[in-house]
């Protein structure tokens, strides 16, 4: 069992650069792929970034790719996502996942822990 709590949402102007972070429970945070999802209002959730257990291996979308980066922190049970040149249509709720497979997966499917999720929203 895995609980995710994330935190660093909020309200900035586009060009702006923000930090989520996702704190996790457990002791095996390392046997888990993480994955940041967002949903807009009337919008599908869509994989952002995911990242292997041990931090290696990332993916992202063609949308943040060199604006957005993930990492993580095994020893601290944390994964973060670095947002900058942020733009309005980066405005979603966002939430982190865990995935049963410690490999990077964009499958929303192989991830069955999910946060609660923050709230980013961008003005232009």
């Amino acid at each position: 069992q895995v609980q995710l709590v994330e935190s660093g949402g909020g309200l900035v102007q586009a060009g702006d650069s923000l930090r989520l972070s996702c704190a996790a429970s457990g002791r095996t945070f390392s046997r888990y792929g993480m994955g940041w999802f967002r949903q807009a209002p009337g919008k599908e959730r869509e994989v952002v970034a995911a990242i292997s257990g041990s931090g290696v291996t990332t993916y992202y979308a063609t949308s943040v790719k060199g604006r957005f980066t993930a990492s993580r922190d095994n020893a601290k049970n944390t994964v973060y996502l670095q947002m900058s040149s942020l733009k309005p249509e980066d405005t979603a709720v966002y939430y982190c996942a865990a995935s049963s497979s410690v490999a990077v997966t964009t499958l929303r499917g192989q991830y069955g822990y999910w946060g609660q999720g923050t709230q980013v929203t961008v003005s232009s």
